[in-house]
This record gives C-alpha cells, sequence and structure tokens, in this order.
C-alpha cells in the first residue's frame, strides 16, 4: 500500500463522548450469544391495521397521568421516541422505576438532549419536515438510547393524552419503547485489547468482472476493525463476501452499500458501528470473531469499471467459540416490487443469535411516491404477533414523518435518499444495546405503504450474530378446548367466566382470520407439561383474546411461585384480537425435570385471563455447527 496505514483511516464520524463508553463496551461483548434476555416493544401501532398510529396510551391511572408504558419484573428501557407536532400540548413525561411513588426522571420535549440522565448524544431533538399540505408546522421528535435499567418494575407516563389526527389540539401521539426483559443474570469474560494485534493492508485493482481477496487467514482470531477505501464507488456493483471457517455458504454476500448501512451511497451516512465517514471511508468496528479460518473478497460485478481500493484489517484474539456465535447477514433481498396486501420479507434466519442492525431500502415505481409510513414488523421464534414493530419505516430509524434531506444521522440510526425526497431512501438501525435475540430464528419484515396498498420497490439486509442450532425445542402444546388434549396434559379452570369461540387476526401484516375455542377466567388453571430434564429454563408462549388489557397472572411451577415477575400484558385490541405473548420460567425452577405442573393465577387487572392455546418449549441448546 502506498503511503502509511493512517492515509486510510479517514475523519471517522465521530461520536466520542463519555456517555457511550458503556456501548462501546457493548460493542466489544458483541459476539457473546445471550442467555436470559428478551427484546420487546409497546408503542403507537393502529389496531385495526390501518396507518392512524398516532394514538398512544394504555390507561389512565389513579393521578390521571397517561400510562404510556408499563412492564413488570426486571429489565431496561434502551429506546425511547415521541412525535408531536408544536401545535400539540406539551406533555410531561415521568418515568418510574421498582414501584416508586415518585418518578425517577421527568422530562418535557425540550430537555431530551440537555437534562441528565437524557443528555446528548444518547438522547436528543429533532425537527422534521412541515410536509404540504398539511402545514402544522414542522414534526419534532425526541429520541433517547440511555439505558435505563430496573430491578421490578418500570412505567412511563405522560401528563396529556397523546392523540392525534385532527384532534382540535393538534397531533402529537406517535412513540414506542423498545425495551429488554431480563430471566437470568449474565456475565462475560473480560475482552482486553490483544497485545498482539495485527493490521493487514492490501491495495488492489479490480478489473470489471473479477474480484478479489483481501484478507485471508489460518487459526483462530477476531476482526475487530475494517476501514475500505474505493474509487470509483458503485454500490450496486461491488459486492462483498466474507467465509468463516472454511463453510461452503459465506457469511455475508451483500453489495457494499447495504453492508455498510447506505444502499445508495450518496452522501457519507456512519453510525457508532459502522457506515462511511466524511471523507468517504467505509469502517466496519462489530468485531467478527472465526475459530479455523476467515477470507473476504470484494466482486466487481460492473461491466465497464475497473475499482482501486486500500483495505486495512485489524485483527485481534480469539474470542472463545463455546459462547458465541459468528457475524452474518442475511440473504440481501434485491430491489424487488412490493407485493400488495403482504409485507415484504426483508430477512430471515434459522438458529439461535441477536440481531444487531437492519439496512432497509424503498425506491419508486415509475416516479410515483414513496411512502415511510409501512411499518416494520419483526417477528421472533415463530411468534405470529410482532415481538419489535414500528409505526412506520423512518420511526424505526427513530425520526419521525419522512425523511428530511440532506441525510441525518446519529449514533444509532439514519438515513440516505435521492435529490428528491419523495422518490427514495435507506434507512438504517442499530442495535447496540438492545439487541434483539432469537432461538429458534426471525424473519424481519416492512410494511409498503401505509397499509401494504402503495407501489414501491423494496430491498434490503439484516446484520446478526449467530448459530445454525436451535436454542430452545418445542416439547408440548396444550389446546384448550380440545379434551383429548386437556385430558392429556390434566387441565382444569376455576371461576370460568366465558367459554367459547373467537375469530379474529393478529397484528401482523401476512394472517388471515383464524378461529379457536377458548376460556376466560378470573380464579386459576392449571395443568401438566413436558419439559426437557437438560433444559436452561421454560418458555410458555399464549394464545390469548386481548379485547382487555391488562391482564395479568401469578405463574407457578409445582407449587412453587416464579418470584421474578408476574405474567402481565398492559396492552389490548379491540380489532385484531389475537396476542401471542410469552413467559420465562428461569432454570431454577425447572432444571432435571422431565414435566412440570404449572399454574396461572389470575390477578386483578383485568376482567379475566384469557387462554386459547399453550406452547411450552424448553431452552436447550443441540450442537449443528
Amino acid at each position: 500500500m502506498s503511503g502509511n496505514q493512517s492515509s486510510i483511516k479517514g475523519n471517522l464520524t465521530s461520536y466520542s463522548d463519555d456517555n457511550l463508553q458503556w456501548h462501546e463496551m457493548e460493542i466489544v461483548r458483541m459476539p457473546f450469544l445471550r442467555e436470559g434476555l428478551t427484546a420487546h416493544y409497546e408503542g403507537s401501532i393502529d389496531k385495526a391495521g390501518g396507518n392512524a398510529d398516532w394514538d398512544w396510551w394504555l390507561y389512565r391511572d389513579a393521578r390521571g397521568e397517561w400510562v404510556l408504558f408499563e412492564t413488570d419484573g426486571p429489565g431496561c428501557i434502551h429506546n425511547f421516541v415521541q412525535h408531536r407536532y408544536p401545535s400539540s400540548e406539551t406533555p410531561v413525561f415521568r418515568f418510574y422505576f421498582d414501584g416508586e411513588e415518585e418518578p425517577r426522571h421527568f422530562m418535557t420535549p425540550a430537555d431530551f438532549g440537555d437534562k441528565p440522565p437524557f443528555i446528548r448524544p444518547l438522547a436528543d431533538k429533532f425537527v422534521g419536515d412541515d410536509i404540504p399540505p398539511r402545514g402544522r408546522g414542522p414534526i419534532w421528535i425526541v429520541r433517547s438510547f440511555v439505558p435505563l435499567p430496573f430491578k421490578k418494575s418500570c412505567r412511563i407516563t405522560s401528563s396529556v393524552r397523546l392523540e392525534g389526527h385532527l384532534k382540535e389540539n393538534g397531533e402529537g401521539g406517535w412513540g414506542h419503547v423498545i425495551y429488554h426483559r431480563y430471566t437470568g443474570d449474565q456475565t462475560f469474560p473480560d475482552m482486553p485489547k490483544s497485545p498482539n494485534a495485527k493490521t493487514f493492508l492490501c491495495e488492489a485493482i479490480i478489473s470489471s468482472g473479477d474480484e478479489k481477496v483481501l484478507f485471508e487467514h489460518a487459526g483462530a482470531a477476531s476482526i475487530v476493525d475494517w476501514r475500505l477505501r474505493l474509487s470509483p464507488a458503485n454500490v450496486d456493483d461491488l459486492w462483498i463476501r466474507i467465509t468463516w471457517d472454511d463453510t461452503a455458504q459465506p457469511a455475508v454476500w451483500s453489495p457494499i452499500g447495504a453492508f455498510f448501512g447506505n444502499e445508495f451511497g450518496n452522501h457519507p451516512v456512519g453510525f457508532l458501528t459502522h457506515g462511511q465517514s466524511a471523507d468517504g471511508t467505509y469502517y466496519f468496528r462489530l468485531p467478527m470473531p472465526f475459530w479455523k479460518s476467515a477470507r473476504i473478497e470484494l466482486c466487481n460485478k460492473s461491466k465497464d469499471t475497473n475499482v482501486s481500493l486500500e483495505s486495512q484489517i485489524l485483527l485481534g484474539q480469539a474470542y472463545p467459540e463455546e459462547l458465541c456465535g459468528y457475524f452474518r447477514a442475511t440473504e440481501y433481498y434485491p430491489v424487488t416490487e412490493a407485493v400488495f396486501g403482504q409485507d415484504t420479507v426483508i430477512g430471515s434466519a434459522v438458529g439461535r443469535g441477536h440481531i444487531v442492525a437492519a439496512t432497509l431500502t424503498a425506491r419508486t415505481v415509475s416516479n410515483q411516491y414513496v411512502s415511510c409510513e409501512g411499518d416494520v414488523r419483526l417477528h421472533l421464534d415463530g411468534n405470529m404477533t410482532p415481538q419489535i414493530e414500528s409505526d412506520g419505516s423512518e420511526s424505526h430509524a427513530c425520526y419521525g414523518w419522512g425523511f428530511v434531506y440532506p441525510p441525518q444521522q446519529n449514533p444509532f440510526s439514519g438515513y440516505d435518499g435521492s435529490s428528491h425526497p419523495l422518490y427514495e431512501f435507506s434507512e438504517t438501525r442499530v442495535h447496540v444495546g438492545d439487541i434483539i435475540p432469537f432461538q429458534t430464528g426471525f424473519r424481519f419484515c416492512l410494511e409498503a405503504g401505509s397499509c401494504n396498498d402503495e407501489p414501491m420497490r423494496h430491498s434490503g439486509v439484516v446484520l446478526y450474530y449467530g448459530r445454525n442450532e436451535a436454542g430452545m425445542t418445542l416439547t408440548d402444546t396444550l389446546d384448550i378446548g380440545n379434551k383429548q388434549s386437556e385430558d392429556v396434559h390434566q387441565y382444569r379452570a376455576e371461576k370460568v367466566i366465558w367459554r367459547g369461540e373467537l375469530e379474529s387476526r393478529y397484528e401482523d401484516g401476512f394472517s388471515t382470520p383464524l378461529a379457536d375455542c377458548g376460556i376466560a377466567h378470573t380464579g386459576f388453571s392449571e395443568f401438566t407439561v413436558a419439559i426437557s430434564p437438560d433444559n436452561k429454563g421454560v418458555r410458555l408462549r399464549r394464545r390469548s383474546d386481548q379485547l382487555h388489557g391488562r391482564q395479568q397472572a401469578r405463574v407457578f411451577v409445582d407449587g412453587i411461585p416464579v418470584t421474578e415477575r408476574t405474567w402481565y400484558h398492559p396492552d389490548s385490541n379491540t380489532h385484531r384480537r389475537w396476542l401471542e405473548d410469552e413467559f420465562e420460567i428461569p432454570s431454577h425452577y425447572t432444571v432435571n425435570k422431565k414435566g412440570a405442573r404449572i399454574r396461572i393465577e389470575h390477578l386483578d387487572q383485568a376482567p379475566g385471563w384469557t387462554e386459547f392455546y399453550y406452547w411450552i418449549f424448553s431452552r436447550t441448546v443441540t450442537k449443528k455447527d
């Protein structure tokens, strides 16, 4: 390589701040597969499946405050976002933790970015577009990536009801919370910087239609930093292939734009983990461990353009193989016109691991308007109810009501587009603190426009760490209303207030109406289930009717109460009433058992506990890699 090593470093987008130290450590820990951790969402989704995403509240409490978010048990909030117009009444947000009577934090939208703990760069305010013909002024977005841990419970309230669309006080009810629930403690080995770190340099010209090996290594190590400079850089024609440990299929096969977080490449956009710096240098800071071999290739698919490159790869020490996953990308979803009436599956995977980033792109069809109103819906482990959702593509990236130009970026999200902001966008959301774990797989979906009813072309890729084996196994099911199934599981329920059949839909972009039989009770139900004796915990999944919210129950295992949390779902839906929610039973209640007697005792928050079907998963791992 001509020049010295610093020639390629460029002007990396700087997010250096003491508040990012925790996230920097999370990047180092990123390859470790997570136990005892699940990711969840609460927000302003149109319950009827349309685009009326503006009302955000669960219930009104005894103080007259509007509850936006509530959960029981230990966990951590990682992302809080709220949108409003200047004409809307200004809310005061109150954050309550662990049963405290007084809020630990109270914030107005103007406070975000300046009032601890919600200070820059982890929290800020953003002023979006005033999009004609609405003309009510530019929309304001407040957002936070500040980790807010809690041991017993958490609740967020608003002083005003966040409702929207043509209300006299203006619009401004959109928002969401992304959070983790903890079912056990997790520790990580110390991963100090390797004293024997090595830098691998490569300078080359790749002819049109040719490819070049940028890096090849035998033995165990990890790539901890990669810088790449290209000239010219056509993001559609240059593809990256990464292969770990001599596998037949590459772990990454993607255009460079999608891989580095911007499919267009019209402007440099960069995040804490990856992206493009102001001088055009691509960078990638997510650790990529391997244990036998590694190979990185760059392929030039252009028919008439040669590409010159400078590559700098920093190699660090190996991670413990038994605790970690491989860095991977889903198969690139090529530019494809969306199908009316159903979500586009941008990426999917099987096995266990956690999602760390997604780049989603929408392009025009015949120069028609491209709406960013399409919801992002992420289904984990075969669950029909999305565990992570957004009230639009722009909300997924933590912006709001359209993408302003020139492009924007913050440490964990951003976007790019063309000179005409209504014709295309490419947005990226990075999950550092709020990784999204999965045990059997995931399906990352994007809605086309308001209700899968607008012409546009989608593409994209999802970045994740994973292993091929599943992290849990379905060991039993209980079909309530089916006498044979009830008898086999010795099912019984007391104080049944309703028994019958319900036909409804799930809150997703695929399902058709489903009819099932079940009950609602105000007493208890109990049943015997089969589990694996070598389990590391058990997951109960319930199909329920969410006509009424705040359904809450105490769970018992063989007569012993699970004290870490109650089974609580505060939200409701009177339109799409089917819900699949889950409860994690820690391993110390179930280890070395082949079966367990489960008891569900209704608590007094809702009119009744509803149940139609139970799935029982044992948290076990069978090695396949």
